[in-house]
């Protein structure tokens, strides 16, 4: 039997008041129109069905661009970490790995202070004591250096606390879970994720790193061009920083797209007669995987919630409610109680994410039935 997949709708078929969404647009439409940041895109959906699928401003802050269309791609930022775990998990499904394995089983080379204790699902759920950033971030950056220095980095940095003991939000305990699939695969995980995830539902303008798409066809990341040299040299606009691909944050994807990956999920892993995850892998990624003491929960990937940063799903959801926020100005969220999701890409964080959780909110409320 044929699993949910998303279809063109209207907002009365599925309980949602148009109107009400009318102030979720609006709210976007009159930032745009304020100048506090360039593009924008909207897309809601319920029980299947998409009824708001919407583009705001222009791919380009210069005069002359062309307009953000539904379905403009959007440098993702974090939405990046959820995908990364979905790729970990299904080796997890292969019977490849463990979430209980110790990283080091996998990384040998991952040695020091206390990190043969760090399991795979400490990485994925922020306890593990990685650091966000590395303290060199910048330098390897700005030379351009591969993935493989990061990497090399992540390996052999201090850790911040006792593995387990704490909760703190970190990039690189990603992209040591981005590691261990490649070293598995034997693939590099823009590959693994176009053909085990991107292709089979339909994400045909998502893509780790840029892939076959030009930037010139991509939203801007910021509100104006007149960016530093040193952001035209490494920024999120350079070419370099945008084909990198970095499994924390170097996503490109539109609001259908992230739809359909979310729809996937709500579906217990499954899309129309697609199988990505098994139903326990969905199930164990939008569950807390921390120790309750922590108060800090987590999925495997996903935010929830009620997690302690990241989660701007806003106050009107449930609290199974899933989902990611990127530093881009991004959020992408589902309900399982309502059936309700909500993807609101922009191209500028602005007010702490104050107007993703206002956006968020305008979208739950519209749920009459």
């Amino acid at each position: 039997m044929s699993a949910l997949s998303l279809t063109p709708g209207e907002a009365s078929d599925v309980g949602l008041d148009a109107d009400q969404l009318n102030v979720a647009t609006d709210l976007l439409a009159g930032h745009v129109d304020a100048g506090d940041f360039s593009a924008a895109s909207l897309f809601v959906a319920r029980k299947g069905r998409s009824v708001l699928s919407r583009g705001f401003g222009t791919l380009r802050p210069e005069a002359g661009s062309a307009a953000v269309e539904a379905d403009s791609i959007f440098l993702l930022a974090s939405i990046t970490k959820p995908v990364t775990a979905c790729a970990l998990m299904q080796l997890v499904d292969k019977g490849l790995i463990s979430l209980d394995d110790p990283v080091q089983q996998h990384l040998p080379e991952f040695t020091g202070w206390d990190k043969g204790q760090i399991t795979v699902r400490q990485i994925l759920s922020h306890i593990s004591g990685m650091p966000d950033m590395l303290p060199e971030n910048t330098e390897l950056r700005r030379a351009h250096r591969p993935m493989s220095a990061f990497v090399q980095g992540a390996l052999h940095t201090n850790l911040l606390y006792l593995p387990g003991t704490d909760f703190s939000y970190q990039s690189k305990g990603i992209l040591l879970a981005a590691e261990i699939v490649e070293r598995i695969t034997g693939q590099r995980l823009r590959d693994v994720e176009k053909a085990g995830i991107f292709q089979p539902l339909g994400m045909h303008r998502s893509c780790l790193g840029i892939d076959d798409f030009d930037i010139s066809d991509t939203v801007w990341v910021g509100t104006s061009m007149d960016e530093s040299k040193d952001a035209q040299h490494w920024g999120a606009n350079s070419a370099y920083w945008r084909d990198f691909g970095c499994p924390w944050g170097g996503m490109n994807s539109t609001g259908p797209d992230l739809g359909a990956l979310l729809q996937c999920m709500l579906n217990g892993g499954a899309y129309g007669d697609q199988r990505v995850l098994s139903q326990a892998a969905a199930r164990a990624m939008v569950t807390n995987q921390n120790p309750a003491h922590l108060n800090a929960p987590w999925g495997v990937g996903w935010a929830l919630r009620d997690s302690k940063v990241w989660a701007f799903f806003g106050e009107q959801v449930s609290a199974r409610t899933f989902g990611h926020v990127g530093a881009t100005g991004t959020v992408a969220w589902a309900d399982p109680e309502s059936e309700l999701i909500c993807v609101c890409l922009t191209n500028v964080k602005i007010q702490g994410g104050s107007l993703l959780r206002r956006v968020s909110n305008a979208v739950a409320a519209a749920v009459v039935d």
